[in-house]
């Protein structure tokens, strides 16, 4: 065969590799029917990339809304399907068109290859077979262009009442359907994800549909993770759990108030806000409400701080029964009484007894009878 001056001289190892190509060949052909070690990717792996591929949408989807805080609210909910397809197709051409992996794939020492170019003893091959064009295509059909249809499909039908329609009309039976067909698509997904647990082969549905499977970038990187920031993450974690659940429990206000108690002397508590020199029918709980509020209500009105429905407390002094059971509600038995400091441990209702003329005058002369009983 002749060969022209521009050509290259062929080196003795490459005629040798291109005559032992239809051995080779054949060889693989047999080694397809033979039995081999299946090949084993980490389940936790490939969960853990779908995990951090969703919080990576939802990072870029809280930068999308904030940038777009200043536009009219109707904008948002009128475009929100076309909006989030828009970034899902900006991340599928960046992630699986362009390098056949994910983010979370990627940060996780994953790809996806073609299983269909990998069975029987060819599983566990060190050579991967790339994706085709279908299945890229394919992939971005599935998970763009079909939960973006679904979306627009289903506010169709919502706002239009579909389901509200008579059984009989044709866009009823579309209705349920769609409603079957999404039900059905659930309960697959869920058969799919308990053969993944049981083999490890195809994390989603659309994977095994396409066969598109998630094996190591790297086949001789060790997987490191270090669980300390883990552990730790999880010990705080509990313990701020353990804080929601006890502090509602605890009432602030009735230990603060006894803190008080223990360190502030009584004499204080009653003479720092002058509530003992009020008169006896002036509630000093209204006056410190008053007094406590920024809007102590409009000006020139003059505000009734007079006792209403009186209830008497164990120290002898009155206040609206509003507003001593509001504070005892609060503060339990620690409150101590603003006029002179005692702690309020009960309260009971007062009762006047108005007498007229005649009882006045016969009470005067009943304790006239017994001042001169006694003298004598």
């Amino acid at each position: 065969m002749l060969r022209l001056p521009s050509q290259p001289t062929p080196t003795e190892w490459q005629s040798n590799w291109t005559q032992i190509q239809p051995a080779l060949r054949k060889v693989r052909r047999s080694m397809a029917s033979l039995r081999t070690s299946s090949l084993k990717v980490m389940r936790v792996s490939q969960l853990d990339s779908d995990i951090l591929d969703i919080e990576l949408f939802d990072i870029l989807k809280e930068q999308l809304w904030s940038g777009l805080s200043l536009f009219k609210p109707t904008f948002k909910e009128t475009f929100e399907p076309e909006l989030l397809g828009l970034l899902n197709l900006v991340l599928f051409k960046l992630s699986v068109y362009d390098s056949s992996a994910t983010y979370g794939s990627q940060l996780q020492n994953l790809k996806y290859r073609n299983e269909w170019k990998h069975g029987g003893a060819l599983e566990s091959i060190a050579k991967d077979a790339p994706l085709t064009q279908g299945q890229k295509i394919g992939y971005g059909l599935f998970t763009v262009a079909a939960p973006y249809l679904w979306t627009r499909l289903n506010r169709h039908i919502t706002s239009r009442g579909w389901g509200e329609l008579d059984e009989s009309d044709a866009r009823n039976r579309v209705y349920r359907w769609l409603q079957a067909g999404e039900k059905y698509w659930k309960a697959f997904s869920l058969v799919n994800f308990l053969v993944f647990l049981w083999n490890g082969r195809y994390r989603t549905l659309i994977d095994r549909v396409l066969a598109m499977r998630l094996v190591y970038s790297k086949k001789s990187m060790n997987r490191q993770v270090s669980f300390e920031f883990l552990n730790r993450q999880m010990v705080w974690h509990a313990f701020t759990e353990f804080l929601l659940f006890l502090v509602p429990l605890i009432n602030i206000e009735k230990l603060k108030m006894k803190m008080m108690r223990m360190l502030l002397p009584k004499s204080y508590l009653v003479s720092s806000k002058g509530y003992d020199q009020l008169p006896v029918n002036q509630c000093a709980i209204c006056h410190d409400n008053s007094s406590s509020s920024e809007n102590a209500g409009p000006i020139g009105q003059v505000q009734d701080f007079s006792v209403h429905n009186p209830y008497e407390t164990n120290c002898g002094h009155r206040y609206c029964y509003y507003c001593i059971q509001s504070k005892l509600a609060v503060f339990g038995d620690e409150w101590p009484c603003l006029r002179c400091g005692e702690k309020v441990e009960n309260i009971q209702k007062h009762i006047e007894k108005v007498l007229d003329e005649d009882d006045d005058n016969e009470k005067k002369q009943i304790d006239n009878d017994d001042e001169k009983s006694t003298s004598s």
